[in-house]
């Protein structure tokens, strides 16, 4: 007889010659209970997806007789298992069981080998708390992959500038947005006749950005490298919304200021009244320590990569940038690039640009130094936005502690008790966040409308301060007139914006000496430091003296759409 080979013509077929048939109707054996309920259909109709087999099961004469046995103890329940129905063969006394790959799979599997129609030999409360399937679980990030040295950029400069189309072209060349999806944002961008703006679209989300051209909300979005996690944060570049662009920069550690090097563009922005000089002095007012000036469009026909364009750039804003506290030769770097084409974004462009050899600037970006960060001191994390989204969801940066899932924390200034749900840093849901991190909260016990931007969520063994009244050292940048007491403005400090009267001028600081003047001075005008007091309009905010936790004690005084001063709180009255 010829060996086959094949596969078998059925499963139920015997092994190796034993017959596995009923030998006969025995009388004296117990009832037989179905394991997979008393109410199933027939064995050949039951579905492909069921974890037996679609044969009818069948008892080996061993099964039969085992059941026979008087002097053998009653078994809670008969359990078939798929090998014993499909004929295999049965495991040696004292053979070991190996363990199964997952024991939620294994226990769902025992689970269903028992009567749920219940024979009185079965505990039912033992097997629903041994056998019942485990709930399934959220994906978590892995948090000792995730330690990467985390860093927050800002991309600042004069609408138009190009710093969607940069952050957009950044997110391509690190692969966090497929080829296929900016193929989608061309075709769309050219069915509007805007092609150049496709690459801008993977950071302007919303229709009225993508119609109009300009970023309004503070885009969000990261990349990695092999040593660095980074988060953008696309600020917007129009004068009617700096208020959004304040926010953005309160929550990052490097600014990539974009200046475009077309004929005319760079004088626009740079001239008074051009949101190049304005941003530059309000990231520096939000604590950036350090600033990448990136001098773009350099593939523009009005200047083919001309290196004496790209001089004549750096030598015009160097002296504006000491001005606003920067140390040219340690926190400012320039570095020439085209958004549109990628040159000098990812790697170096000497074809094009034969006098750069610096680095390109993701290159850069990647060489900084590690932020300091304050992992030991108590939790401060002030709110940038919240929404609602089965249940109440905030978002910020946290600037200080770390925060863990299930943890109860104080929303101030309401002093309101609320419990952490869930934890997500740059989308990846976490048990854990740290210092330094983008991240979204979801609350317990705390309505979407009970909270508000400003708000900070804190230790409950260790409040941040909250005041009405404050004495502050400010420097007036720009006012026509002179400032008195009684002057109104709009106060940025951190994440809040309120609205605040000076309420008295307390003295004179000589810029040269430091020296306070011994007399209270009537008004302050443009240049001059001065000691006030300060009293909120709106209730109370969150604030802390600057010695104490400079995120949270620095400001800045806005009027008239334009940035009035800049100032420390120095104490808290009230």
């Amino acid at each position: 007889m010829a060996q086959n080979n094949g596969p078998p013509d059925s499963w139920d077929q015997p092994e190796n010659g034993v017959d596995t048939a009923v030998p006969g109707k025995n009388v004296f054996a117990k009832e037989f209970v179905p394991s997979f309920g008393t109410t199933a259909p027939a064995a050949t109709s039951r579905p492909e997806t069921s974890t037996f087999s679609s044969v009818p099961l069948q008892l080996s004469s061993t099964s039969s007789s085992s059941v026979t046995d008087d002097t053998s103890p009653p078994a809670p329940a008969v359990v078939i298992t798929e090998n014993t129905a499909n004929g295999d063969e049965r495991k040696e006394a004292g053979e070991e069981e190996e363990p199964p790959d997952e024991w939620s799979d294994k226990a769902s599997q025992n689970s269903s080998t028992f009567d749920d129609g219940g024979s009185g030999d079965v505990d039912s409360e033992h097997v629903t708390t041994a056998f019942s399937k485990p709930k399934k679980q959220p994906k978590v990030a892995n948090m000792a992959a995730r330690r990467k040295d985390h860093l927050n950029i800002v991309f600042i400069g004069h609408v138009d500038a190009g710093k969607s189309t940069i952050g957009g072209h950044i997110m391509y060349l690190t692969g966090q947005v497929d080829k296929r999806t900016l193929e989608k944002y061309e075709r769309e961008a050219k069915e509007k006749n805007r092609e150049s703006w496709y690459l801008s679209w993977a950071l302007d989300t919303n229709l009225e950005e993508r119609d109009k051209g300009k970023t309004v909300e503070v885009g969000r979005a990261f990349f990695e490298t092999e040593s660095k996690h980074f988060t953008i944060l696309d600020a917007p570049g129009h004068k009617s919304f700096v208020p959004n662009m304040i926010g953005g920069a309160s929550q990052a550690d490097v600014a990539v200021l974009v200046i475009s090097a077309r004929k005319g563009e760079f004088e626009t922005g740079f001239e008074r009244g051009g949101q190049t000089r304005e941003h530059a002095m309000l990231v520096k007012t939000a604590g950036v320590r350090h600033l990448i000036v990136v001098v773009n469009k350099m593939d523009d026909p009005t200047v083919e990569w001309d290196a004496s364009r790209f001089n004549d750039v750096r030598d015009k804003l160097t002296p504006y940038l000491k001005k606003c506290g920067f140390n040219p030769k340690s926190d400012i770097f320039y570095i020439p690039v085209s958004g549109l084409t990628g040159y000098n974004l990812k790697d170096c462009a000497q074809e094009v640009c034969p006098w750069y050899d610096g680095p390109s600037l993701i290159q850069y970006l990647d060489s900084l130094p590690p932020v300091s960060r304050m992992s030991e001191g108590p939790i401060r994390l002030p709110i940038v936005d919240r929404y609602k989204d089965m249940g109440t969801i905030v978002l910020g940066k946290v600037e200080s502690g770390s925060i863990s899932k299930g943890q109860i924390l104080t929303l101030m200034p309401n002093k309101c008790a609320v419990e952490i749900m869930q934890l997500w840093s740059d989308d990846d849901e976490t048990e854990q966040v740290f210092p330094g991190e983008n991240v979204k909260l979801k609350l317990k016990n705390v309505e979407e409308e009970d909270v508000s931007p400003g708000f900070i969520l804190c230790s409950p063994d260790n409040l941040c301060h909250t005041a009405k009244v404050f004495d502050a050292q400010i420097v007036i940048l720009e006012h026509k007139s002179i400032i008195c007491a009684g002057y109104s403005a709009v106060m940025h400090v951190h994440t809040s914006a309120e609205e605040v009267t000076l309420k008295a001028l307390i003295c004179l600081i000589d810029k040269k000496t430091n020296e306070k003047s011994k007399t209270r001075p009537r008004f302050v005008k443009q240049d001059q430091i001065a000691i006030v007091r300060l009293e909120v309009l709106g209730g109370i905010i969150c604030v802390e003296p600057f010695k104490d936790f400079p995120q949270m004690g620095r400001f800045t005084l806005r009027d008239e759409g334009k940035t009035i001063a800049i100032g420390k709180i120095l104490k808290v009255v009230a």
